[in-house]
């Protein structure tokens, strides 16, 4: 019987999980094999999704609530993937503030579709900035502890915890950060990668490539402080249609959007997760991001296009209540669009806390533990 991989790549918000899943892809698709990819959102108009798209790939979008919580979406979202042609991988993107998803999603796709699918070692991915912050216990990381307690569970119930990044890390901070996960979590395997550049994916693809009892580490987790940790980050999802009648440049724009913020953002002492803009029109695209605020902005996919018309996607994630973050974009946005000498029409923004996370399933024991349950 045809089994599909179900490959699952975790990690914190702004961790590089959409470039690692991109590149994945792009493997497995030069294997000759057939990719599908699942992202997932708190919200509709995600970045990611338009960008794997744009790629070329067979994208799902579980969008509404967490993998978790919208368990049955996420089945089903496969299973339309597949009515195209049946994917041998499925790649899966789950909410960078989620964790304990072993018990929630791994475990119940085990247990429940044990003859459709084969797990995959279960990777999770630490971003260097927040991670090293939040690993130190360091005081002023951006972040309550209850958002660092988000963080430091997902690492907890991975397989292999990947350092992103490592292609703009000295040996000495690897190090450190290695010492740091060992530290939390004696010989738990680490793997250093670059998703930009491909380093350590030779060595990520052939740990994936493992057949095991793999996606079994289920946590002992507090669900109020989970909730209270999600609660505390401000979620944008934000489009527009941004015209002029002279070109302007794209790549430009979409940078100016994210540094204007991230200034916007250090002048009030909030800390960003993730924000994300992607800039689309007739087949090309552009992306420019920030993953924390001790990095500059940048600009992760260049256009290199001369545009009058594009539509406009910014994400944000920010440890700041929802309304202000709103102000916040809508006026940054505005500005940056106005200095390129263009206007927007915004067609739909949602900013929102998350709500207390509700999982359509928690299996409590692992397939061939002596004693199950589900709750």
């Amino acid at each position: 019987m045809h089994q599909i991989r179900y490959i699952m790549v975790g990690g914190f918000l702004g961790a590089g999980k959409t470039t690692t899943l991109a590149r994945l892809a792009a493997h497995y698709t030069a294997q000759g094999l057939n990719v599908g990819i699942v992202t997932n959102d708190q919200a509709e108009d995600l970045v990611d999704t338009n960008m794997l798209r744009s790629l070329g790939f067979d994208v799902g979008e579980v969008a509404g609530a967490c993998f978790c919580c919208n368990f049955d979406e996420l089945m089903s979202t496969v299973e339309r993937i597949g009515q195209k042609q049946r994917p041998d991988v499925i790649l899966a993107e789950p909410v960078g503030s989620c964790t304990d998803l072993v018990a929630t999603v791994i475990q119940p796709i085990r247990q429940l579709f044990d003859a459709e699918f084969v797990i995959a070692p279960y990777a999770v991915i630490l971003k260097p900035s927040h991670g090293r912050r939040v690993l130190r216990d360091e005081p002023g990381t951006g972040f309550s502890p209850k958002a660092a307690y988000i963080l430091k569970k997902q690492i907890e119930e991975a397989d292999l915890v990947l350092i992103n990044r490592c292609d703009e890390l000295s040996d000495e901070a690897a190090g450190e950060l290695e010492s740091l996960i060992h530290a939390h979590l004696p010989e738990r395997p680490v793997l250093r990668v670059s998703a930009k550049t491909g380093a350590g994916f030779d060595q990520l693809t052939d740990w994936l490539a493992q057949d095991g009892d793999y996606g079994r580490r289920i946590l002992e987790i507090d669900y109020d402080t989970y909730a209270d940790g999600e609660a505390e980050l401000g979620w944008l999802n934000s489009s527009a249609r941004v015209s002029s009648e002279e070109e302007f440049d794209l790549d430009e724009l979409l940078l100016d959007i994210v540094q204007r913020l991230r200034s916007a953002l250090a002048s009030e002492n909030i800390e960003a997760a993730h924000l994300k803009t992607i800039g689309l029109w007739e087949g090309f695209f552009g992306v420019a991001n920030l993953v924390s605020s001790e990095n500059e902005a940048e600009l992760s996919l260049k256009s290199g296009c001369q545009v009058k018309t594009i539509d406009l996607i910014v994400n944000a994630r920010v440890a700041c209540a929802p309304e202000i973050l709103e102000k916040m974009v809508q006026a940054q946005v505005q500005q940056a669009i106005s200095a390129a000498g263009a206007t927007a029409e915004f067609r739909r923004t949602q900013s929102f806390k998350p709500g207390r996370p509700v999982p359509t399933h928690r299996i409590a024991t692992a397939v061939g533990d002596t004693e199950s349950g589900e709750y």
